[in-house]
């Protein structure tokens, strides 16, 4: 809990003076306490407590060139338990950027944004920019350096990463990146990665934005490469009140880092290791605007999780209404239904809220059949699924001012042989 506690007062204290702010430099530091009771129907209770704070602080974006500098991270503390803290960086450098263009470095822990979930790298960065022109104009980017951690300070121990990466920015957030990533452990390459990052609207009426990972050869050199990751997000809406969206998803579930550790320390590699599948999904909804203050909404995708598995059909529909008869209440309902072979997983959610004033809206929610992620001892996550419980939430958010607000929650579980109680407190302060 005391580093906690420091991690504010460095906030506070590394908070950018008053001109940089002017110019565009923001900062946000923001503080989560949330204390939960289980219940057993044996009559067996337990206590769960949580104290996280996240700090971001950006230098302001000067055209021109000059000093750059930016710090992004998160702490979470569980009093009471054994269980160990987590510290993660995201973005702790400093940097340079020549006039308009031409050359610039970043030297420290950075998440190059450009490069997707393989961008985290402690090291340095080195960026060639174009000059704008009309359409845009290009970049090119050298880096190397060590892997962080993801929930601890420090980096992986024998993991080095660089590449290189080509991209064009053009008018209104046009996006296209192509990268390759190397990450060598030890003598070894665990994974040699071509990463594609593409946004493209065209007009107001149509954006496409698509990520992928194809690795060039298996992990560690045992099996095949191939596509190990595609996301794609396609929207056109051909007119004010209507909007189509299409999604596909597509990721291989591969433990690189192990299946590489393995093959340097003599261990026999499993074939079945080298290939598996996180999840294969694909759908599309439609959006209509019935009114200015009514929209409702109804989609159909197939999911499959294991490639042994027929598809699973995932039925979405769901409206929303602002203001309801001039009364300021908003309401929301929405129901998901999973069916696969022999069951189904049904799951609705509706959320009633009001604005109080300028500075307040509360607003409660009831949920049906959730789904938790939790994070595992090794520092990965894992989904659980419970079709059974209910939730029921009371919430409310309180703008004190310009640069602070307060979030208030109080909410209930209900399962099958369990009950939950968690209040949540949250405070954020902008500067």
């Amino acid at each position: 809990l005391s580093d906690i506690c420091a991690f504010g007062i460095v906030a506070l204290l590394a908070a950018p003076p008053a001109a940089d702010a002017q110019s565009g430099g923001w900062g946000r530091f923001s503080l989560l306490m949330q204390s939960a009771r289980s219940q057993q129907d044996s009559g067996l209770a337990t206590n769960f407590s949580e104290v996280a704070a996240s700090l971001t602080l950006h230098s302001p974006s000067r055209g021109e060139g000059g000093f750059e500098y930016a710090i992004d991270m998160r702490s979470a503390a569980y009093p009471g338990t054994e269980r160990d803290n987590i510290f993660s960086v995201y973005d702790a450098y400093v940097g340079y950027q020549n006039a308009g263009g031409g050359l610039g470095v970043r030297v420290g822990q950075m998440w190059l944004n450009d490069l997707g979930g393989l961008g985290s790298l402690g090291g340095m960065q080195v960026e060639y920019r174009q000059q704008p022109w009309a359409a845009g104009r290009l970049r090119f980017g050298l880096f190397a350096g060590l892997e962080p951690n993801y929930f601890k300070a420090g980096y992986v121990d024998g993991i080095k990463k660089a590449g290189a990466y080509a991209a064009s920015d053009g008018n209104r957030g046009w996006k296209n990146v192509l990268g390759l990533v190397t990450v060598r452990q030890q003598n070894l390459t665990e994974r040699q990665v071509v990463t594609m990052l593409n946004f493209i609207p065209a007009g107001t009426k149509f954006f496409l934005y698509q990520a992928a990972e194809y690795d060039l050869q298996g992990p560690g050199g045992q099996g095949q490469g191939g596509l190990t990751y595609f996301f794609a997000n396609v929207r056109y809406a051909p007119a004010d009140v209507v909007e189509f969206q299409g999604t596909y998803h597509h990721g291989r579930s591969i433990d690189a880092r192990t299946i590489t550790n393995d093959v340097i320390t003599g261990r026999p590699v499993d074939p079945r290791l080298l290939d598996g599948l996180l999840l294969d999904s694909a759908g599309a909804r439609i959006t209509v605007s019935v009114s200015r203050w009514v929209r409702v909404w109804g989609g159909v995708y197939s999911d499959r999780t294991n490639l042994e598995d027929k598809p699973a059909t995932r039925i979405n529909a769901g409206f929303s209404t602002t203001n309801i008869l001039g009364s300021g209440f908003d309401f929301t309902a929405s129901d998901f239904r999973t069916e696969r072979t022999g069951n189904k997983y049904d799951s609705w959610y509706v959320s009633l809220g009001k604005s109080v004033g300028r500075s307040v809206y509360v607003s409660a929610d009831y949920t049906s059949s959730l789904s938790i992620v939790r994070l595992t001892d090794a520092g990965g996550i894992t989904v659980e699924s419970r079709p059974s419980t209910k939730r029921y939430s009371l919430s409310s958010v309180i703008n004190l001012s310009r640069v602070m607000s307060v979030l208030l929650t109080a909410e209930r579980l209900d399962e099958l042989t369990a009950s939950q109680t968690r209040a949540l407190l949250g405070l954020t302060f902008r500067f």
